[in-house]
């Protein structure tokens, strides 16, 4: 049991190794490039002109930089959204409302996961 988990650790570790070589532009473009070849496969044109224009502007004008500073700007407004469904759940529980409590719960449940999946990702 303990040679699978150090096994299983080995691998984990080598397969971040080889994402961190990449660049942030590389991983976008793979994305974009995955994205592109299950629309094919589900035979959607519509979807795949969107891909393949943004896959030309992402060759074209990306830089790690840019797609890091734009990242945090997106991280920056899913915070302020959680911000804002916490004070409206505050005002909700001193009203007292349960049912606009539960709304405003299953609310910020929702911005929080939003924030935790940006925050998991790395464009």
């Amino acid at each position: 049991m303990k040679l699978r988990y150090i096994l299983c650790s080995a691998l984990f570790s080598l397969s971040g190794f080889a994402q961190a070589a990449e660049t942030l532009c590389q991983q976008k473009e793979q994305a974009i490039q995955h994205e592109i070849d299950m629309a094919r496969k589900h035979d959607n044109q519509r979807r795949i002109t969107g891909l393949e224009r943004a896959l030309t502007e992402a060759r074209a004008g990306c830089s790690d930089t840019k797609l890091k500073a734009a990242h945090q700007e997106k991280i920056k407004q899913h915070k302020k959204e959680v911000a804002e469904r916490e004070r409206d759940l505050s005002e909700a529980r001193a009203k007292g409302d349960r049912e606009k409590i539960a709304i405003r719960e299953k609310k910020l449940t929702e911005a929080r996961e939003e924030l935790k999946t940006l925050q998991a990702t790395p464009y």
